[in-house]
């Protein structure tokens, strides 16, 4: 009852446990399949009347051939990329005014691409001190039948800025107050808010930010109760790879189990962001592409074991760009996009290096290769090469892919079945000529 009376002394509306849901009985697809994801944004995004040049660009986007787009964290922010969450239902941001961000998101779906909403869920910044002197006390909020939405210290983990909460499932995040997922009311709270985004603002999935900050089964609540399982959502567990005395480890299979372990927890409800892949890619490229084939013969990354839950990327807005905390080598960066595009996986593409770097017509290329030829996330890999200076695969039976800086492979290769497609710098793509009937 403390809990409760507190609540009440506040002004808080307490709500029903009955737990909200609205997601459809059944999935009729599987979108991990054949996902091709963009991410719709970068770092410095909401600089520039953003969810206009989103609008502006729907059709440019599905004419690439991409499935999916990617959006920023939609609600109000203390900081202006959004990631310090504050009134979850205001969506009049940096990016644009809540109107503009729902006809960007009709453009989009106009042109057949589904849109994902950036979930900042592990933490919310407080509007107002407690007694103490601590931000835990959560005011202002409106949901969209107009009640007011008011947490106070109970909706924190205990210990974390005063939080009254129960112990924190996760990581802590030092910057803002850590919300306790293990409270029901509190998640009941955040499914309301998914399903406003869903059924009022448009988006179809969601990618989930700083997932180690707690448990992955509410990961797995999140969405069977809201977007449903088989709809394409994506977390972020960033961890680290493995390195020994000489950099990084060929071994990685330590930071792979780590991408595993949480995908199993959240059982398998979501995708992961490929992490271990672009540690090892990145300095593969260094001619390096022994890094790229493990003892079994298979990819080294999560794709080599789990590659329809893998989410494989080169940079997004916190590795490259703007922040560049661990970007790829950026000569490199199209050497990369040939690997992902034509690899299992999920493979999603950084906005500023399709609209900014003028790769679009090698990305197109590659998109509507993989398209072509029905390579998904689960497509087969069989690598056939993977010396200092040359790896070469063939994916799905019907696409080759060869890279490096060695030229000669010797007489006969890639043989008369295999059409050039397209080439560059330490690349080249072939696709199998069809047999004549």
């Amino acid at each position: 009852m403390e809990r409760s009376e507190s609540r009440e002394r506040m002004g808080s509306r307490i709500r029903s446990q009955e737990t909200p849901c609205c997601a459809p009985e059944t999935v009729d697809s599987n979108e991990y399949f054949d996902t091709i994801l963009l991410q719709g944004f970068h770092w410095t995004s909401h600089r520039h009347e953003w969810y206009k040049i989103l609008k502006e660009k729907a059709e440019e986007i599905a004419e690439s051939g991409y499935t999916h787009v990617w959006l920023p964290p939609p609600s109000h922010s203390v900081s202006p990329e959004g990631y310090l969450p504050g009134h979850l239902y205001e969506l009049n941001t940096k990016y644009g005014s809540k109107q503009e961000l729902l006809d960007a998101i009709a453009a989009l779906k106009k042109c057949g691409i589904k849109v994902v909403a950036d979930i900042v869920i592990n933490h919310r910044c407080a509007q107002m001190q407690d007694e103490n002197g601590e931000w835990n006390t959560y005011t202002d909020d409106i949901d969209h039948e107009g009640n007011k939405v008011n947490w106070g210290k109970w909706a924190v983990v205990e210990g974390d800025f005063g939080g009254t909460g129960n112990k924190d499932s996760g990581e802590d995040f030092h910057a803002a107050p850590d919300l306790d997922h293990e409270n029901p009311e509190l998640r009941n709270a955040l499914i309301s808010w998914l399903c406003f985004l869903k059924g009022h603002v448009g988006f179809s999935g969601w990618r989930f930010d700083f997932v180690k900050g707690y448990a992955a089964r509410f990961v797995e609540e999140y969405i069977l109760k809201t977007v449903g399982k088989g709809n394409f959502c994506v977390g972020e567990y960033w961890n680290d790879s493995v390195y020994d005395e000489s950099g990084l480890a060929y071994n990685q299979d330590a930071a792979r189990q780590q991408l595993c372990d949480w995908i199993d927890a959240c059982n398998a409800s979501s995708s992961a962001f490929d992490y271990t892949t672009k540690g090892i890619l990145q300095e593969a490229v260094r001619d390096q592409y022994w890094r790229l084939k493990d003892p079994n013969g298979k990819a080294t990354g999560l794709i080599g074991w789990w590659p329809d839950r893998a989410v494989t990327f080169i940079d997004n807005h916190d590795t490259g760009g703007e922040q560049n905390q661990w970007p790829f080598p950026s000569e490199k960066v199209a050497l990369g996009y040939v690997y992902i595009l034509t690899h299992p996986g999920i493979p999603s593409v950084f906005w500023s290096h399709h609209f900014d770097w003028e790769l679009a017509q090698d990305l197109k290329k590659l998109i509507a290769l993989r398209r072509r030829n029905g390579i998904n996330s689960n497509s087969t890999l069989q690598i056939t090469m993977a010396d200092p200076d040359c790896y070469v695969a063939e994916i799905g039976e019907s696409v080759l892919v060869k890279l490096g800086s060695r030229f000669d492979l010797g007489k006969g290769f890639p043989g008369a079945q295999w059409r050039l497609v397209t080439s560059g710098k330490d690349y080249a793509v072939w696709e199998k000529e069809e047999e004549a009937s």
